[in-house]
């Protein structure tokens, strides 16, 4: 296993929203990829060597005026991570679709899907909105005999959904080693066969198409590489992308726009926007 460590920050909101939705957006811009909210604001994680001493300072809502934010850091080892997510990690449901669940979770028999997770280190549990979204649309989409491609898959959640959904295909693809090896522990701890995990980023797969694409990263990352997920689509292919907010739109949309994709559905919780598309 991997022996990255991470540095974790201990933010102390007030009032809580929507400075929290603010706060987990301008950070995953600058690097940081983890996040558990809580009632007192949100803990947020970035791997130590894409860490400085100066990370916070283009986070803008930490100079604002509507809205107190103090914090704390520290370095996070592996071990300590594990015994934390266990300590605050709790089902998540998604509507009547799908139950994300650990496997000292009781099972519960009553949803289509349950995805048994250890999240770890790794973004995509559910509990943040924007996987959430992406969940909820894929069961939208008919994903029988569909290849897929999972930008930024994190724990592999929504790699694991498609594939228990028909996908024939499915590759997951994700920059972090953590993620890497947690996504190939979440597969196997849900019997999909079908997924092969990549660490790395988008030219992996240059040369290939799929029938969808999921992107749940940064509005920064889906900015810089919307092109490219085009090139990767089949005609009439669907794109998903989330991670970035509802005042996002109108800068996504442009793109979007510009590149030639349609714009099939528009959905938000609380601050945060998921975008279906078509080529």
């Amino acid at each position: 296993m991997s022996n990255q460590i991470y540095i974790g920050y201990d933010f102390i909101v007030s009032p809580l929203q929507p400075a929290t939705e603010i706060l987990i957006a301008e950070l995953g811009y600058v690097g940081f990829d983890s996040f558990v909210e809580s009632e007192k604001g949100v803990t947020a994680y970035i791997q130590k060597d894409k860490w400085n001493a100066f990370i916070l300072d283009d986070i803008n809502i930490l100079s604002s005026k509507e809205f107190e934010i103090t914090f704390e850091f520290n370095e996070i080892e592996q071990t300590n991570w594990n015994e934390e997510w266990e300590k605050n990690f709790k089902p998540v449901q998604i509507n009547s679709h799908c139950l994300i669940r650990s496997e000292f979770h009781n099972n519960s028999g009553n949803f289509k899907d349950e995805i048994i997770i250890t999240p770890k280190m790794s973004f995509g549990t559910g509990h943040h909105e924007t996987t959430f979204l992406m969940i909820n649309e894929l069961y939208n989409l008919d994903l029988n005999d569909k290849s897929i491609l999972d930008m930024g898959s994190g724990t592999g959640v929504l790699s694991i959904v498609a594939s228990k959904n028909g996908a024939k295909q499915v590759v997951g693809i994700d920059i972090d080693e953590w993620a890497y090896e947690n996504s190939i522990e979440n597969s196997l701890l849900n019997n999909t066969n079908n997924i092969k995990f990549l660490k790395g980023d988008i030219s992996l797969i240059e040369n290939k198409t799929f029938d969808c694409v999921l992107a749940n990263i940064n509005r920064n990352i889906i900015l810089r590489d919307l092109v490219k997920y085009y090139k990767l689509l089949i005609n009439g292919g669907k794109l998903l992308i989330s991670g970035f907010l509802v005042e996002d739109f109108d800068l996504v949309y442009k793109k979007i726009n510009k590149i030639g994709f349609k714009l099939i559905n528009k959905k938000n919780k609380n601050k945060w926007l998921m975008l279906h598309l078509e080529k």
